[in-house]
């Protein structure tokens, strides 16, 4: 086995999120799907993004936000994503280095820019994106760092770079270097509407590759075409060694093998913006996967991760999450 010097290495859209307030009525004339994810070319992003209400521009990306929470957990972290030689791309890779993970892929010097989301967020919290995938899809097996993957306990995959066969391939790299490594790989199927495109190869890669899966109700149903939880909960458990599926207000269930731990939803004063929840919970999950926590504890690190960033705007923390957990009751430092 390699020398571990990451504890989790991530491999995701490398995206600029520009997240603004809206009313419902927005969504309506723009014509976006609240609540969803949905794709858009580069002169429809130039248009929303005039129409749209004054914004936080942050470095995101889902992947991005998970390790930029494991950093903030006190994890050492790897980043493995693609941006354009332009000013939104360094921004993206400065923000992440600054936060502690370690990014250092090269970046496209010809071709589309720097891949962008438009996050309008109603009142009721929900979050709508509109994004711009541009350099962040131009994702090969070459891109791949055999060094970063195999130094790391975890990879982590995430679900919104599974489009084009190039990422597909570069995924399945990632696991086989992962696994000849003696580690582990995880994959966050990321959207429901992902699953839809993409069910079939989704389903031979967590079958074959995936130890860690990170799905929401929506999605988990969606990857096993059933109508039930439950339903869901038994197929995912044959296929795969633990699964986090996200329940919104409900919490989550961690599964391992015949047992399901059921994590409640820590307490939150005011839902200000949902964005980054799913990626903040998959961050606690695998900070303390990867200290080697139990089941139980790393649900509720993901819980109090999730708590955090669905208090304010933006899929960053505010706080250092380490010493949030550690007012919990749970030191990573033990």
């Amino acid at each position: 086995m390699s020398q571990t010097r990451y504890d989790v290495t991530g491999v995701g859209n490398a995206i600029v999120d520009v997240i603004a307030p809206c009313q419902d009525d927005f969504l309506s004339d723009q014509n976006i799907e609240k609540g969803a994810m949905t794709l858009i070319d580069e002169a429809r992003a130039e248009a929303l993004y005039a129409a749209m209400a004054p914004g936080k521009e942050v470095s995101g990306g889902s992947a991005a936000n998970t390790l930029a929470g494991i950093a903030s957990m006190g994890g050492k972290g790897a980043y493995i994503g693609k941006v354009a030689d332009d000013d939104l791309g360094k921004i993206f890779r400065h923000d992440l280095n600054a936060a502690g993970v370690d990014y250092t892929t090269k970046p496209l010097d010809s071709g589309p820019l720097t891949a962008r989301c438009l996050i309008n967020v109603t009142p009721d919290a929900q979050r709508s994106m509109s994004t711009f995938l541009g350099a962040s899809v131009h994702f090969s097996e070459e891109d791949i760092d055999a060094e970063k993957i195999s130094a790391a306990r975890i990879t982590y995959l995430e679900g919104y770079l599974f489009d084009r066969d190039e990422a597909k391939a570069a995924f399945v790299k990632a696991a086989e270097i992962a696994r000849a490594a003696g580690r582990m790989t995880s994959l966050t199927l990321s959207d429901s509407f992902c699953v839809d495109r993409h069910r079939a190869a989704f389903r031979q890669l967590v079958r074959n590759h995936v130890d860690i899966l990170f799905a929401n109700e929506d999605e988990i149903t969606s990857l096993y075409e059933v109508s039930s939880f439950d339903e869901a909960i038994d197929q995912v458990r044959q296929e795969t060694r633990i699964a986090a599926i996200t329940r919104s207000e409900k919490g989550a269930v961690l599964i391992e093998g015949g047992e399901a731990t059921a994590i409640p939803a820590e307490p939150v004063d005011k839902i200000v913006d949902t964005t980054g929840a799913g990626d903040l919970f998959a961050a606690g999950v695998l900070s303390g996967l990867s200290k080697g926590l139990d089941l139980s504890s790393s649900g509720r690190l993901g819980a109090i991760a999730a708590s955090e960033i669905i208090s304010h705007i933006g899929a960053r923390p505010n706080v250092e999450l380490a010493i949030l957990a550690r007012s919990k009751g749970i030191d990573l430092e033990e």
